[in-house]
Order: C-alpha cells, then structure tokens, then sequence
C-alpha cells in the first residue's frame, strides 16, 4: 500500500526583508531571514552602543522592515533609534505574536515574530509623532503629580483627624484659600480658634462658630510634625505643576507656525463652565482651537483640561483613523463580539489599556449632572445598565462627536442632539401608540 505524501502549505511571502526582534529589560534578541546570515538569530544587550549595533547589523542583511512586541517602556529607545536608521518598524501586541505552546524562548519569539511580519500578519499599533510624543511626556506627568498632590493632602486631612481638628469637615476643600489659610497658620504656632477663624472666606458658607469649633483640638507634636511634612510636600508637588505648565506651554507654542499664528479665525461664544482648580493657568483654549481647527471645549463634559490631555494622546492629525469605527476601538469604547455558529458568545470590552479612552470615560461619567441632552443620555444609559456601562456609553458618543469635529472641521452644535432626542422620543411614543391601539382592538375582539 503506498503511502501518500503530506502536502505543506506555505504561507504567501509579503514583506521578504522583515525582522523580528524580541524586546527584554536587559537583552534584545534579534531574527533575520534564513539566507541572510550564518548566524539567523543573534543576542544584544541593551546598551545604547548596542543598538546602534543591531541597526548596523540589519542593515548589512538587507533588512527594511523590523517588527517588536511592545513590552513595557524597554522599546521606546530602539524604536526611535531603527526609525533614525531609515527602517519601517512595526509596534505590535504581545497579544497577537503569541508563540505556540511548549516552545516559549526568546530566541524562538524573535524567530515567531519575524515569520508573522513577513507573511504580513501583523498590525502597527498608533504611534504619534515626536512633537505630540513630547506632550504626552508632559501630560501624564502632570497627571501623575496632581495624583500625588491629592495623597498630600489626603495625609494633611489623617492628621488634622488624628489631633480631631473637624476643619475639613465644615469647609468644601481644604487646599482652597480658607483651608491653606488655616492650616498654615496652625503650622506658623496659632492655637486661638477666634484668630484662626477670622481667616475663613467670605464665600465660605459654615458660621465662624462652627468653624471655631472644628478648630479645637489636641495640638500633639508628632501629629503636627506628619501634618508639616504633607504640607510642605503638597505645596512642592504644586510647585512642580506650575513648572510643568511651562514646558507644556512652550512645546504648544513651538508647534504653532506662522501661517497657523496669521490665520483669522471668528470668535466663539464661550460658555460657562464650571472652573477646574486643576487647569494650567495659561490659555489652554485658543492653543487647542489653533491646532486642532474647532473648540472641543464646547462639548458638554469635556473642559480645557480634558481637551489639552486629548491632544497629547493622539495629536492633531486624526488621519490615521480612517473611519469612526476604527478610532472608538482604538479607544476600546465599543464591546469585542465574538461570534460562532451565528451566536453571540460574548461582547465584553476587551482587556487593555488605553488612556485617551480613560479620558473620554471619565468625561461622560461627570455629566451625570448635565442639563443638556448628553447629560440626559447618561441618566437613560447609568438607569438601565449602571454606571460603568453609562461611562463607556458616553465616552463612545463623546469620542464620536469630537471625532466627527476634528474631521470635517465642523463646530459643536447641541441642536443637532436635541432634535435626535426628540426624534428617538417621537419614535418610542409612535410605537406605544400602536401597542396600545393593536391591545385595544384585541379587546374588542374578544367583547
């Protein structure tokens, strides 16, 4: 009996001198093609002489283009530096270059990544340019110090607690002027309630007796000392905050050119809105006018400081999503369905994360006091499904609108939501009228 021949079918060859290059904290393993080099997968360290060495080395094999995983921050340097080089380099997720199981070695990933990259299986992830690399920097490290600005001050309020001084109880904020007003001058050795509570605001609404009462006290050393310390580090992390803002201005006026400087742009009408302590001091508003070309501050929910964050996450040029749906996965504010055999398994969102999506979650989640029609969609979404589900809903219709802006350069109209409303209202009552009319007639019927 002859024994037929296992045929082996080779996957289409697209990008011929593509890399693959396994990202580690200490050690970059490196894959060429077979025909390139006696040694096909070689080791690296990652100093800077050594990448430059790997660039040398891909080079002389005729290598074009390179795909890593995207591991931690380890990637950063060598991709910048292979794109230095002139090499198209692919930023992938470690999710997709998964290597069979039972044979997971770095040299084996290296060798996996570049057969996907050069059969053409795998997708760039979103990379910005340098100039809103920069921004971002400055952006998330803003947001990282106002964070340690609210344990500061978290820690000012545990031993304000600990001596059972009640003042951040009867005032709103306590690193407001009343607050800082205070506590400073309990810092500075003032015990008096009376003197202490002659230093509250005029806009603050608590009597000055209340405020004399939270005011007393066990003035204990240990607990003043922890209270110094947060104070002290509370008002240097703002410190840091104010020189961030200056790099944050600077690399927005480095950006603005002359042609962009000269332009007449017609004045918007501003609305009022509810001021973020948080904001940078400087005009945030009219940069974000200049270099996006419409004011996506007059979107309900999002204020300057929510606009500024937006622009150092993906930039001005929203080209890269060539369609809506492409930009609301991107953001991971659309549910992953899975299907099979025509079922929907399950339409959870996919586990990863995406800061510009965290931001537009956040945005939606702060309307549930909102007046306006976006407000009232988030009633409707946090009443039926919850709040978490209600976040997501809105920061999909928040990232649409402002999608659909910056796009086709259009400016926020809230009229167009409000006859939407009113047409979703029409619709719903249009078929309870015929629910009742088709119940009606079966009542007749059966009379």
């Amino acid at each position: 009996m002859k024994k037929t021949k296992k045929e082996v079918v080779e996957m289409a060859m697209l990008n011929p001198n593509a890399a693959g290059i396994d990202i580690g904290s200490t050690e970059h393993w490196v894959a060429v093609p077979e025909d390139r080099d006696d040694e096909r997968v070689r080791r690296f360290t990652a100093f800077t002489c050594d990448l430059h060495q790997i660039a040398r080395w891909l080079k002389k094999c005729g290598i074009t283009t390179i795909a890593m995983e995207s591991t931690g921050i380890y990637w950063l340097n060598l991709f910048l530096l292979l794109e230095d080089y002139g090499f198209e380099v692919f930023l992938v997720n470690a999710r997709n270059v998964k290597n069979v199981s039972g044979r997971k070695t770095d040299m084996s990933d290296a060798e996996w990544i570049q057969k996907l990259h050069s059969c053409g299986l795998l997708s760039n992830s979103f990379q910005p340019d340098n100039y809103t690399r920069e921004l971002r920097t400055y952006t998330r490290h803003r947001q990282n110090l106002i964070r340690q600005a609210s344990r500061y001050l978290q820690h000012m309020q545990k031993s304000m607690e600990q001596m059972n001084i009640k003042l951040h109880k009867v005032i709103r904020d306590l690193a407001g002027k009343t607050g800082m007003s205070i506590v400073s001058a309990i810092l500075n050795g003032e015990r008096d309630t009376e003197i202490l509570a002659e230093l509250r605001d005029r806009c603050i609404r608590a009597s000055k007796e209340t405020i004399m009462k939270s005011l007393e006290g066990t003035w204990r050393e240990e607990y003043l000392f922890t209270l110094q310390q947060a104070y002290d580090a509370f008002h240097f992390v703002h410190a840091q905050i104010r020189q961030c803002d200056e790099k944050i201005e600077k690399a927005l006026k480095k950006r603005e050119t002359i042609e962009i400087l000269g332009e007449e742009k017609s004045p918007i009408k501003k609305r009022r809105k509810t001021k973020n302590k948080n904001t940078p001091k400087f005009d945030v508003d009219s940069y974000l006018k200049t270099q996006l070309g419409v004011d996506i501050t007059q979107i309900d929910g999002i204020d300057s400081l929510s606009g500024l964050n937006i622009l150092g996450e993906m930039g001005s040029d929203f080209c890269k999503w060539p369609t809506r749906k492409q930009f609301l996965s991107w953001l991971n504010l659309v549910p992953n369905n899975k299907q099979s055999g025509g079922k929907l398994i399950s339409s959870h969102l996919m586990n990863k994360k995406n800061t510009a999506g965290h931001i537009f979650r956040k945005s939606g989640s702060c309307l549930w006091k909102s007046k306006g029609p976006l407000g009232d969609y988030y009633r409707i979404q946090r009443a039926k499904n919850g709040g978490k589900a209600a976040a997501i809903a809105t920061g999909n219709k928040l990232a649409s609108i402002v999608y659909t802006m910056v796009t086709q350069q259009v400016e926020y109209d809230e009229s167009i939501l409000v006859k939407m409303k009113r047409h979703s209202q029409q619709k719903r009552l249009d078929n309870l009228q015929k629910k009742v009319a088709h119940i009606q007639k079966e009542l007749e019927e059966a009379a």
